[in-house]
């Protein structure tokens, strides 16, 4: 991503997308309407805990995203 900052709720859609999932089966998931769901698309930043029952649901580490992130910081 270099020097980007990191888009979650893009980050979120895509993988939902690449799983082939729908909004609907998502919203259910997380026991909220489908609105909601397209909230969290546009969202920049999202709290940690949304973050980690959207990760757990989806079976993928979005922390990671974080991670790579942090690390590309640490290069000199």
């Amino acid at each position: 991503m270099s020097n980007e900052v990191i888009h979650i709720g893009e980050a979120i859609k895509n993988e939902l997308l690449k799983q082939e999932r729908t909004i609907t089966w998502l919203a259910r998931k997380l026991y909220c309407d489908r609105s909601n769901i397209y909230d969290i698309f546009k969202r920049h930043s999202i709290d940690s805990l949304l973050l980690l029952r959207i990760s757990i649901i989806l079976n993928y580490n979005f922390f990671s995203l974080y991670d790579k992130e942090f690390l590309k910081g640490e290069q000199p």
